[in-house]
């Protein structure tokens, strides 16, 4: 649910926010925003910075953006914070923002308590460092009575992967006897994703202006509005959710359909 209006309005309180406020839909609010965070490198490189600021610039951008989609009303949020493929980068790179995960989850756990964020990690385990992965479950477990939105935190994700990993879970409950492949259907290989038991994305926003959608959320997003803007992650803020929200309200959904 939605925050009451007077919150809405101290939360959006800058002239350019209130003119979009007031085009706001409350009963038209994506449920689930999905976020391609691209650009932290970028960022700091125009900044002559290392990339691990620009890293630590777009925990900021998360942190208000959390907030935006509680005052929002929406649901759930999930970021693609470390795919499969970004283990390719600098070893270096890697073991900083491996350390920053669990370096902001410790720092931040206090608020997401206060703000009622349940957090939720998808993608595989494997090649994770211990001491990351733990940090992680440790905030699932900590934050799982919390109910204003769910953050979902795709680490070491990839949507082939994903959908592989669902297809062999599939493949062995077929092998066990316990499902009937007749029965097989999209709700089935649904059930076996790692984000089984959360509505797919009605919005997919990525930041820095790349055209595509680098693996994100394949099966999840076949019907999900696209919002594409340039601002470099780190910069994105409260108004620009707003803004996309305010976009995908005017967009006519048609999922297939004609008119």
């Amino acid at each position: 649910m939605p925050s009451d209006r007077s919150s809405r309005e101290k939360f959006f309180s800058s002239k350019r926010d209130r003119e979009l406020l007031g085009q706001l839909r409350l009963d038209d609010v994506p449920r689930h925003v999905a976020i391609i965070m691209d650009g932290n490198g970028r960022w700091a490189a125009k900044r002559g910075l290392p990339r691990a600021a620009g890293h630590r610039a777009g925990v900021k951008a998360v942190r208000e953006t959390l907030s935006a989609a509680i005052e929002l009303g929406i649901d759930y949020l999930t970021v693609y914070s470390f795919s499969s493929e970004n283990w390719r980068r600098p070893a270096d790179e890697v073991n900083t923002l491996m350390g920053l995960f669990v370096e902001v989850l410790a720092r931040e756990l206090d608020s997401l308590q206060r703000l009622g964020i349940r957090v939720r990690v998808i993608g595989r385990e494997d090649d994770v460092p211990s001491e990351t992965m733990n940090a992680f479950r440790r905030t699932e477990m900590q934050t799982a009575g919390n109910g204003s939105l769910t953050f979902v935190v795709a680490l070491n994700y990839g949507g082939r992967l994903e959908i592989t990993d669902a297809v062999r879970g599939v493949v062995g409950e077929v092998m066990r006897g316990t499902l009937d492949p007749d029965a097989i259907d999209e709700t089935t290989l649904t059930e076996h994703l790692y984000t089984a038991g959360i509505p797919d994305p009605d919005l997919l926003i990525r930041t820095s202006g790349e055209m595509r959608v680098s693996n994100f959320l394949l099966w999840q997003i076949a019907y999900s509005e696209l919002w594409v803007t340039a601002i470099l992650w780190p910069d994105f803020s409260r108004h620009d959710l707003l803004r996309a929200v305010i976009d995908y309200q005017r967009r006519d959904r048609r999922f297939g359909g004609t008119r």
